[in-house]
């Protein structure tokens, strides 16, 4: 069974403000990937904007809110259930575009399509 799609831009705890999440630091399921350098938490509409450094050269990457397991606000760390490779190969991070519709329905797509049955 895979998520839905507009489950990927929601954030699995209604309690998770994001106001706050710039800086904190993104774990994939396999290792760190970067800094949170902006974030949404608009209802169903949810992500975060991380700068990779020079993990895949200094690029950006937008998650959707579905994708975050948990925060820990004590170490000021996001996790989030996606591999480092899955982040990499993800459609890549569209500075004009990152807030529209279709490109997020085409990230969530992606995202999305991953089964629950393959969750670490």
């Amino acid at each position: 069974m895979s998520m839905r799609t507009g489950d990927m831009w929601t954030y699995r705890q209604s309690n998770w403000t994001t106001s706050g999440l710039n800086g904190f630091d993104v774990e994939a399921v396999d290792g760190g990937i970067g800094k949170i350098d902006e974030s949404s938490d608009e209802a169903g509409a949810g992500y975060v904007v991380v700068d990779t450094g020079p993990w895949i050269f200094g690029k950006k990457v937008l998650l959707p809110a579905g994708v975050i397991r948990d925060i820990d606000f004590d170490t000021e760390t996001v996790f989030v259930d996606r591999s480092k490779d899955e982040i990499k190969s993800a459609p890549e991070f569209d500075e004009a575009a990152y807030r529209e519709p279709a490109y997020r329905e085409r990230l969530g797509g992606y995202y999305g399509s991953r089964k629950d049955d393959d969750l670490v």
